[in-house]
């Protein structure tokens, strides 16, 4: 089972971090820290935007973790 859902939108956590919110009901941090992570599109409105509905494996499904509340 390779737990393939999609990017629904995104939104800051309280310190200001963006999280993927996936069709899952699942959420996931998408951070750009060079040189370690290297994510810049996360930066700005239309990077975001061209990652809405992309196909990505939830590694929350693969490992049984409750939806968040």
């Amino acid at each position: 089972m390779t737990n393939q859902v999609t990017v629904n939108g995104f939104r800051q956590d309280e310190v200001g971090d963006w999280v993927m919110e996936l069709s899952c009901g699942h959420r996931q941090h998408v951070r750009h820290q060079p040189p370690f992570i290297n994510r810049p599109w996360v930066t700005t409105d239309e990077g975001r935007l061209q990652h809405l509905d992309m196909v990505v494996t939830c590694t929350q499904c693969q490992r049984g973790m409750p939806l968040p509340e």
